[in-house]
């Protein structure tokens, strides 16, 4: 299944009106995205309400509730569009799409070095034009599967890739989160980081003032 939908609604105008679009604060991972499961690899929609999924801190976690949400692209600000992640990118084994907006787990020499954690919550919008990733152009319809355990929880989407999850019932508000994302400015800067660290270099002197959290 491709990350979105090219669906001809024979009604578009009255679906246009009762579907969220995109700039409202889309998440979830796109259909067609792949997680880990007790019976391995799954589209995420596929996955149901008590199914098992592999996630980062917990193993195994049986998924509490499956959000399905479906939204409007048409005339949609190209901040928006998905990005196109190319197979290995961040370890994901073939192409996928990721909404700007849903939280990545990535690792970073350099945000081990100045955060004291190598890894680090970020935006996918973030990612824009690091390895290749860039914004596409979607169809009409977006299709986007959010699974929600107990608690938070990262899971592994097509092999290597790292997506955050809410809890149940969170209305995607992370609150006292164990998982504390960068905001887009800091982010932007652990990416460039990230650009340097793949030729070698690992900007921690120029990169500190500006990743540092402030108390």
């Amino acid at each position: 299944m491709f990350a979105w939908k090219d669906t001809d609604w024979s009604a578009a105008a009255t679906i246009g009106h009762v579907m969220p679009d995109l700039s409202d604060e889309s998440t979830g991972m796109m259909a067609g995205t792949k997680v880990a499961t007790a019976i391995g690899w799954r589209p995420v929609e596929a996955v149901a309400a008590g199914d098992m999924v592999l996630t980062f801190d917990g193993g195994m976690q049986p998924v509490k509730e499956v959000v399905r949400r479906q939204y409007w692209c048409t005339d949609s600000d190209p901040e928006d569009w998905p990005l196109r992640v190319p197979a290995g990118a961040l370890g994901n084994r073939g192409d996928m799409h990721v909404l700007p907006r849903q939280l990545i787990l990535v690792e970073s020499d350099t945000a081990e070095a100045v955060l004291g954690d190598p890894f680090a919550l970020i935006p996918a919008a973030a990612l824009d034009g690091f390895r290749g990733i860039t914004r596409v152009r979607p169809g009409e319809v977006v299709e986007a599967i959010e699974l929600r355990f107990e608690a938070e929880e990262i899971v592994y989407a097509n092999i290597g890739a790292l997506f955050l999850c809410p809890a149940a019932g969170d209305l995607l508000s992370l609150g006292d989160s164990a998982y504390v994302p960068l905001d887009l400015e800091r982010a932007h800067v652990l990416v460039d980081c990230l650009a340097e660290e793949d030729r070698g270099y690992v900007p921690v002197a120029e990169a500190t003032p500006l990743l540092r959290l402030v108390a």
